[in-house]
């Protein structure tokens, strides 16, 4: 028989599928720190069939128990599309809303749901959380180029830095908090930008701290269009960025170029986050006292490199 565990850590909610010879039942446990990785080999290439003993989780440099562990890679799925519609990026929303498309109908299963936010200037949530890939290819219509209007120096104050052109860092943190944060089951964010942002009230850092509390994965898919910065490369200033945020969460950066499609880019994510693992454990370390707590994963075979967050908060619900 199945048995699923509905564990509520202090960081977030996740559910945990073991298999059992008892009646399905319900388990809370409060205390549980969930992660969700991958696993690659020498070439790159995604690793499926380990087992419990294959992992090694450390806490703060401390060996931690696994408790829960599981291969299954049809839990509960919520995807945050995010579209960068500011002016560098005016030429690739066609191909961003078709590939888009697309994505949509190949991952979405009927217990999975998806939510598309649009940001430039402002953030825009295009379609709320849904199953139907219907209504979010009718969200994806939607996407509209958005820039300031006024000038370098709108507001009150006449300084560039006012100026809301492309508001990143706010899109990611009213994603992770507004539509992610309360959700169960495993959370993504994949968000195409050049990762420039011009406006954003929070920072980098605090759009991090916001995913990290949502126990959500960022993957970002660094899209360029070098026209837009008239030949100068300014487009590829954002990479740093964008590659920080994923490697904080346990996603990574991926880039459109002349190898990769964004549709190659897509179908990546989409393997990925069907090859997952769930591991969840009981922190020696029992305070909820707010502080960072960084995990480090050692593999029983050297060879193999894991893909995970760095690390939580560890904050009582």
């Amino acid at each position: 028989m199945s048995r699923l565990y509905l564990c509520l850590p202090g960081m977030a909610m996740v559910l945990v599928l073991g298999l059992m010879a008892q009646d399905d039942v319900i388990k809370v446990d409060v205390d549980l720190v969930n992660v969700l990785c991958t696993v690659r080999g020498k070439n790159n290439a995604l690793i499926g069939g380990l087992e419990k003993g294959d992992f090694h989780l450390f806490e703060d440099a401390k060996e931690q128990q696994i408790k829960y562990f599981t291969r299954e890679t049809d839990l509960p799925l919520t995807i945050g599309l995010l579209v960068d519609v500011s002016g560098s990026q005016e030429r690739l929303i066609d191909s961003e809303r078709r590939a888009a498309s697309a994505f949509f109908r190949s991952v979405l299963r009927p217990k999975d749901l998806a939510f598309l936010i649009s940001f430039g200037k402002d953030s825009e949530l295009l379609q709320d959380s849904t199953s139907s890939p219907k209504l979010l290819e009718d969200g994806l219509k939607e996407l509209r180029l958005s820039v300031p209007v006024g000038g370098l120096h709108p507001g009150p104050v006449p300084t560039a830095q006012n100026q809301a052109g492309t508001v990143l860092w706010d899109a990611v943190y009213l994603a992770a908090n507004e539509r992610l944060r309360s959700e169960a089951g495993r959370k993504v964010i994949v968000v195409i930008t050049d990762g420039v942002d011009t406006g954003s009230r929070k920072t980098r850092e605090q759009a991090i701290h916001e995913a990290q509390l949502a126990d959500t994965v960022v993957y970002s898919i660094y899209y360029t269009d070098p026209g837009a910065y008239g030949g100068f490369g300014f487009g590829g200033s954002g990479e740093g960025d964008l590659k920080k945020m994923s490697d904080e969460t346990g996603g990574r950066v991926l880039k459109v170029d002349r190898k990769n499609s964004l549709d190659d880019l897509f179908k990546e994510i989409q393997d990925e986050m069907r090859s997952q693992y769930a591991i969840a454990y009981t922190p020696t370390n029992p305070k909820k006292d707010g502080s960072y707590r960084k995990l480090d994963f050692k593999m029983a075979n050297k060879d193999y490199k894991v893909q995970a967050r760095k690390g939580y908060y560890a904050v009582a619900n």
